[in-house]
């Protein structure tokens, strides 16, 4: 038995209905290789891979990216919007009140919106968007040092 060929990153954006440029690529390819990356960090990454590109640029890159559902946006507050490559699964958040790392956590319980909200008021919920907060195992040693 053949095992399905993974498409590759142009073929996913044009899958998705988007013009493929390098700095696409680069951009898509820098987001799954991160993690929790800001616009800051992902511009640097896609520098290294094509050269120079516009803050400008990645902004709208990461804007289609995120409305095409290949790439994922999070706002923890007080932080920077991060992007994440994983998507479609309805995962959650856990950030460091510290130094601001943020990790993925599976799904609370259950399937998807994995949590079931006291009052809908009438809407079909499909997804739950939550963020842990606590302290790192690196910032904890710290505080206890």
């Amino acid at each position: 038995m053949i095992a399905p060929r993974t498409p590759t990153t142009a073929e996913e954006l044009r899958g998705a209905g988007l013009r493929v440029t390098a700095a696409r690529v680069a951009l898509l390819e820098t987001v799954r290789s991160g993690d929790h990356l800001d616009v800051e960090a992902i511009a640097a990454g896609v520098r290294d891979r094509v050269g120079h590109v516009s803050l400008q640029a990645v902004y709208e890159a990461l804007h289609a990216l995120t409305a095409a559902g290949l790439v994922r946006r999070i706002e923890p507050a007080g932080s920077p919007a991060r992007f994440e490559g994983r998507v479609g699964d309805n995962h959650h958040h856990v950030v460091c009140r510290s130094c601001g790392v943020v990790a993925d956590v599976d799904c609370a319980v259950g399937e998807a919106p994995c949590l079931s909200a006291s009052e809908t008021h009438g809407f079909m919920i499909d997804e739950a968007d939550v963020i842990y907060w606590g302290v790192c195992p690196g910032c904890s040693t710290l505080r206890t040092s």
